[in-house]
């Protein structure tokens, strides 16, 4: 691959004297321990070993932006525009500290408290104990300690989602908790989509529109914006397996999803962002967004986390979430971080606040490891002043985990010599043939096309698969865009009653994907093809 640089204002940076968004020059530095070419070099291994089109990387210190370039290129497309500190990427969960910031505004202005019950602001707020419904605070929204299972609901968010806020707020009373209350993490995006419904009520705005004026432009980031980006917008990373094509401004769709992890910014942005963080709530320029009282309360820890595997390896003896926030301690610091994935992109946050220093990484790949990779060596050399290697590590994980994959696939996985798939006849095919209904998902489709059954979920853009029969009434669908549906396969068992007639279904997800929550699904048969048959012919 071929090194590619763009400023951002195009101008030469040393490494004493270095951009800062807007568009300044500014005496500054870099943290001890780190230079110029430390993080050009940790960059470009990271890009070439996980594959990674294009990377953004700034560096907030002391106050001030000492850090923004751009290397490779906005697309997989080897002709695509180089990147800048002007691109814009998904940033995904990095979208979850907006939308606690947003409802830290709320308390900033005494609309809200984070102990208030959820139910007294929407008092049609439902989950699916009557007795979590009248206990959920505000609070619980935020720290992933639900009871809920990791990833419930995401098949109401991703996989071409179009269900609406409200339609995904009417799935909620139908997500199975899987642990007590308020006991173990399991990451959550749904109910940071509840925490955006309730900006929305409490202030008679859109999550968008209060996201954009209130925290985006009230603290001027640069290229930066709450809504996805339209047709005639250039300067736009596409992530892995997309097409890179934008929709018409008037007809653009705003995602349901958006609160969980739908922002598009620029590492400019990201980087101001940060400062604004760093320095309690003020921007570079002086003008207080939100308090440092609430700053502060979204970085304390309010949740404990299992420790990471690298704990040892970086001295980490505890991690919590916060609201909106992940930290821990770091080779005897503090530090707040927190990645995001959609779209084919990966972002990453972190700050090492005592060192008043903040790094931000954007990236057009779905592949964390790059970004871990990056964020773990920087922070490392910010906190140390020098570092493991890391992309080695995150390289090395990836290869035995891939390895891992394909062994387990040769021996037990589907179409194994293990588990070879059968041939249904028609009459056969015809049983599972008809309609389906989850409760929170809605309407799944069976249908045969040729010689296939296929599997089609409703109230989305795609997410169609085909089915591969199995003894026992037992199947394995391979979706038509493993990319951007499941991603992963996926078991689905039939389920019969004593007189052998098909009734209902349930799924689980061969792959690690936790966003695809296929074992949440339980729908049942509600109408056959015969019954499709008659009501075609007006019967």
């Amino acid at each position: 691959m071929i090194q590619r640089f763009r400023h951002s204002c195009m101008m030469a940076v040393s490494a004493v004297a270095l951009l800062s968004a807007p568009c300044a020059t500014r005496a500054a530095s870099l943290p001890p321990g780190l230079t110029e070419q430390t993080i050009g070099t940790t960059v470009e291994r990271a890009r070439q070993a996980f594959d990674v089109p294009g990377i953004a990387v700034a560096v907030v210190q002391d106050g001030q932006i000492v850090f923004s370039h751009g290397y490779g290129r906005r697309a997989e497309d080897k002709a695509s525009a180089p990147v800048d500190g002007r691109t814009l990427f998904a940033i995904g969960s990095n979208t979850k500290e907006f939308t606690a910031t947003a409802l830290a505004l709320l308390v900033d202005q005494g609309k809200l408290d984070w102990d208030d019950r959820v139910i007294d602001h929407m008092p049609d707020f439902r989950v699916a104990d009557p007795s979590i419904t009248r206990d959920f605070r505000v609070s619980d929204l935020l720290t992933h300690h639900s009871g809920m299972g990791q990833g419930a609901g995401d098949l109401m968010l991703f996989s071409h989602s179009t269900l609406t806020r409200p339609e995904i707020l009417a799935g909620l009373p139908f997500m199975p908790f899987t642990a007590p209350f308020r006991t173990q993490y399991a990451y959550n995006n749904l109910l940071y989509v509840v925490a955006g419904a309730l900006v929305e009520r409490l202030t008679g705005q859109s999550w968008e529109d209060v996201v954009q004026k209130r925290l985006i432009d009230a603290a001027a980031l640069p290229a930066c914006q709450s809504t996805p980006p339209v047709r005639g917008q250039t300067n736009v990373a596409t992530g892995e397996g997309e097409s890179g094509i934008l929709p018409d401004k008037a007809s653009r769709r705003l995602p349901g999803v958006a609160p969980a992890g739908g922002i598009w910014c620029s590492v400019d942005g990201m980087a101001r962002w940060a400062q604004t963080y760093l320095n309690g709530g003020r921007t570079p320029d002086g003008k207080q967004v939100f308090s440092q009282a609430s700053r502060d309360a979204l970085w304390a820890p309010h949740a404990l986390l299992p420790l990471p595997d690298t704990a040892e390896a970086t001295r980490t003896h505890f991690r919590a979430y916060g609201y909106g926030w992940f930290m821990e301690d770091f080779f005897g610091h503090k530090r707040v971080w927190h990645t995001g994935t959609i779209d084919g992109m990966v972002s990453y946050v972190t700050f090492l606040p005592e060192l008043k220093t903040g790094i931000v990484i954007l990236t057009n790949h779905d592949d964390h490891n790059a970004t871990y990779s990056i964020a773990t060596t920087l922070s490392a050399y910010a906190a140390t002043g020098t570092s493991a290697d890391w992309v080695t590590h995150w390289h090395d994980a990836e290869n035995a985990k891939r390895a891992a994959e394909a062994k387990a696939a040769t021996s037990t996985g589907p179409g194994s010599p293990a588990r070879p798939f059968i041939t249904l006849s028609e009459s056969t095919q015809q049983d599972y043939v008809g309609t389906y209904r989850d409760d929170w998902r809605g309407p799944i489709t069976i249908s045969r096309r040729g010689q296939d059954l296929r599997m089609a979920f409703s109230h989305t853009d795609g997410l169609t698969g085909t089915l591969s029969a199995l003894p026992h009434d037992l199947f394995v669908v391979r979706w038509d865009d493993r990319g951007q549906d499941g991603g992963d396969d996926a078991y689905v068992q039939f389920e019969r009653d004593v007189s052998g007639n098909v009734i209902a279904m349930s799924m689980r997800l061969i792959g690690s994907d936790f966003s695809f929550d296929a074992q949440d699904l339980h729908p049942k048969k509600v109408s056959s093809s015969f019954d499709e048959e008659k009501e075609a012919k007006g019967l």
